[in-house]
């Protein structure tokens, strides 16, 4: 990890960028290749009208938030909102995290792909529905992609964002959207208030989480107690957990995505065309929080604190901010109720660190069980959340070579009233770092991010020559994304040192 974090910090990237031409791939990557993309599905757009409008439309190349402003283009109701980000960028530049909120809920995450000398284009497109409410009226817009451009990082990042929208009615879409009131810091810890409308009936928190900044937390899965001399010190260990408190009770336990952005793992020859599954998109984690509304709905502010654990004391690095999607009785005034149970297991967080090697087994489980009285009657909501994490780290001498095998679980399951959902994740990754007797640094990698019916999985090597100038490195690299959703998509895109070739068999 030493060298992960010194090779990453040392910005050493080579690129190009438009569509390269060859019919066939080139033996390395020479200084034109494709432009970044996904396997995923785009977004297939309902039948019938549709508006349009621009909220952001700005070149990056500092560290101010951009300032603008949203006016619906056109009356609901909306079947559908989409929000679409197209990009630009050329020169050289680190990858960079970005956020968007309108009217202080975030409604958007990103991370930037790192650029070639002559340019490259991308685009990602995210289905905004469930924030229909806080589109019907005028709201601020706020994006932050903070970029250093001096005479050595010259990547400007052109960045334009517009959402359309649908004409029609969409289903279950929440009533209200509520962004955190009165943020603040409690140590590691974010903290604020929310307020419920009272006659609220079901509610759902979301956590933009990510591990970031370019320390030890942005590869929180690869720390080690500081007891085994790893350079990316964290004592007990590797385990992380996303926690939603209210009122100072523990009311929503997930797992995080291993995030890996585009100069991840030591090696951007890895991610220029197809980059790790969530990098473009990053994922909210959602809590189902209905079995706590009748604590709730009282008309006052609660406290509500967002908490990772395993983080060690005074470490920085990671960015949890929370929105909340509310539903609402139209035939009551008032839903009021009481929280029947909740318990939370003894964490499990069993650490066994060996000679340059760490294994890890945690998790545990969150129940809780409430009811509301209605207009349609008095109704129970059940939540059980389930969390887990397996990983084995090894590590040889200078951190030579550098390999992970981790998974995550993360089972949630609701039952409110009729209403039963459940959403079984998985996460995985398996990777490793060498530095042959050559020089030559080699990422392997294979990441799986799994829910429900869909699965997305990256696999990929990727080699260069370290110490040397740019155009004597000899990078090269294979990388495939197969995309699945079970039994209505499977889209494979591979590419071999930057050209997209036609998938193995």
């Amino acid at each position: 990890m030493r060298r992960l974090i010194a090779v990453a910090a040392a910005g050493l990237v080579l690129f190009s960028g438009s569509p390269a031409q060859a019919a066939m791939p080139p033996a390395e990557f020479g200084t034109d290749w494709d432009d970044p993309r996904t396997a995923a599905p785009p977004i297939v757009p309902p039948l019938g009208k549709s508006c349009s409008t621009t909220i952001v439309d700005h070149a990056f190349a500092g560290y101010d938030t951009y300032v603008s402003s949203y006016t619906p283009p056109c009356r609901g109701p909306w079947s559908k909102v989409v929000l679409r980000l197209d990009g630009t960028v050329k020169g050289r530049q680190y990858d960079r995290l970005g956020w968007l909120t309108i009217g202080g809920v975030e409604v958007f995450k990103t991370s930037t792909p790192e650029p070639s000398p002559d340019g490259i284009a991308w685009s990602v497109e995210k289905d905004v529905t469930s924030y229909a409410a806080l589109l019907r009226s005028p709201q601020t817009v706020n994006m932050y992609l903070g970029n250093t451009v001096d005479d050595t990082y010259t990547g400007v990042l052109n960045v334009r964002v517009s959402l359309t929208f649908y004409a029609g009615r969409s289903t279950d879409t929440a009533d209200d959207v509520l962004p955190l009131a009165d943020q603040g810091r409690d140590g590691p810890d974010l903290t604020g208030t929310v307020t419920v409308a009272r006659n609220t009936e079901r509610l759902l928190a979301e956590v933009y989480a990510t591990g970031s900044g370019g320390g030890c937390e942005e590869f929180w899965y690869l720390t080690a107690p500081s007891a085994t001399g790893y350079s990316c010190p964290a004592d007990p260990g590797p385990y992380r957990e996303v926690q939603v408190l209210l009122d100072g009770k523990v009311a929503g336990i997930a797992a995080p995505f291993p995030h890996v952005y585009t100069g991840g793992w030591s090696n951007p020859f890895l991610w220029y065309v197809v980059p790790a599954p969530r990098a473009f998109d990053i994922r909210p984690i959602n809590y189902d929080l209905t079995p706590y509304l009748g604590l709730l709905t009282d008309g006052v502010a609660h406290r509500v604190s967002v908490r990772v654990v395993g983080v060690p004391a005074g470490q920085s690095g990671w960015d949890t901010p929370v929105n909340f999607l509310g539903w609402r009785d139209h035939g009551a005034t008032r839903v009021t109720g009481a929280l029947v149970a909740s318990h939370l297991s003894p964490l499990t967080n069993r650490v066994t660190a060996g000679d340059r090697s760490v294994v890890v087994h945690g998790g545990h489980a969150l129940v809780s069980t409430g009811y509301l009285r209605t207009s349609h009657g008095l109704v129970t909501a059940a939540v059980t959340q389930r969390v887990g994490n397996d990983s084995t780290h090894t590590w040889g001498d200078g951190e030579n070579p550098d390999a992970l095998q981790a998974t995550w679980t993360d089972d949630a399951t609701s039952v409110t009233g009729g209403r039963v959902s459940r959403l079984a994740q998985r996460f995985a990754l398996d990777g490793s770092i060498t530095i042959g007797a050559d020089n030559r640094l080699t990422t392997t990698m294979r990441m799986t991010d799994a829910r429900g019916p869909v699965t997305d999985t990256f696999t990929g090597e990727a080699s260069w020559l370290l110490d040397v100038p740019r155009d004597q490195r000899h990078a090269t690299a294979t990388t495939s994304e197969r995309y699945q959703i079970a039994g209505r998509y499977d889209r494979t895109v591979a590419t071999v040192n930057g050209v997209v070739v036609p998938p193995s068999t």
